[in-house]
């Protein structure tokens, strides 16, 4: 008599595995423009607390919405295959490529539902707003021509995490932007972008492998740590020149040390997993920086 056939479950992703794929590493990029978009409507006393949480969940929602469509898409592209760094969950083969998907759409939904409730209570265009960061956050990796593997990431994370995350929350909550906000938008998008920089120089072997460009690619290793340890400081120069609005605004300077000591690996030229503490320690530097420069426009009122 045969003996029964067997068949090995399949491993499924728990609740730690999805909290690993939001990669909440990065979450600092959408925690920190609205901290600072909020510190100057405040410091123009312009501030709404409601307003500035319906801005966090876009935000928060948003970036969570990109690392599940980046998971799903370079997934099936088999990209994540030789990847240096963070659990994949489509790469690894926890989840099913319609779960992750299922669940960056999830996440936009959420993002859509917040940001339409934000515009109806400020502007109604800011939709239109919210729909291009919707789509550009799909297609950083998705769709047949994503621009994530044409060098443009980094630009994106500048516009979407940095320009329009901090200067929109000022508006939304005052009706107005300032050169307050914009300076401040600069400083988050050029680190945010840093911290998205970092990864992508970890990953140039592979990358390259995969057909991936990546700005890190087209710039290669030397130029993209040079291009990294100016994005990193531009914080610290916005530091200086918001001092003319506010001088509590120099604390943020304080953080430098902090911010060099996070990227001790780039600059002595590490690779691969010895450079997975930079994005954290960038992060860290930039939610920081965040929390110090919106203390001291608050206290600038």
């Amino acid at each position: 008599m045969s003996e029964p056939l067997t068949t090995t479950p399949q491993p499924r992703a728990t609740l730690r595995d999805w909290l690993t794929g939001a990669r909440p590493q990065t979450w600092a990029n959408a925690f920190s423009p609205v901290l600072v978009g909020s510190g100057v409507a405040a410091f123009h006393d312009g501030f709404s607390w409601w307003r500035a949480l319906l801005a966090l969940v876009v935000a928060w929602a948003l970036i969570v919405g990109v690392n599940y469509a980046n998971d799903y898409s370079d997934g099936i592209r088999g990209t994540d295959e030789d990847r240096t760094g963070p659990l994949r969950l489509t790469g690894s083969g926890l989840a099913r490529p319609g779960q992750v998907k299922a669940a960056a759409f999830l996440s936009f939904g959420l993002a859509g539902i917040a940001g339409i409730a934000l515009s109806l209570a400020s502007a109604w265009w800011f939709i239109i707003i919210g729909a291009i960061c919707i789509l550009g956050a799909w297609f950083y990796t998705g769709g047949k021509n994503p621009y994530g593997y044409r060098g443009l990431g980094e630009v994106a994370v500048f516009i979407f995490f940095g320009l329009v995350a901090v200067m929109g929350t000022e508006f939304t909550q005052r009706g107005a932007v300032s050169w307050q906000g914009l300076v401040a938008a600069i400083a988050i998008g050029s680190i945010s972008a840093s911290v998205n920089l970092a990864n992508n120089i970890r990953d140039i072997p592979s990358d390259e492998e995969a057909g991936k460009i990546t700005l890190a690619v087209r710039l290669g290793d030397r130029n993209s740590r040079i291009l990294y340890r100016v994005l990193l400081c531009m914080p610290f120069l916005a530091s200086v020149v918001l001092a003319f609005a506010t001088i509590p605004a120099l604390i943020g300077l304080i953080l430098f040390p902090l911010a060099i000591k996070g990227a001790s690996p780039i600059v002595r030229l590490k690779t691969g997993k010895d450079l997975i503490p930079v994005i954290g320690a960038t992060g860290k530097t930039m939610l920081a920086w965040s929390v110090l420069t919106t203390v001291a426009l608050v206290l600038g009122l």
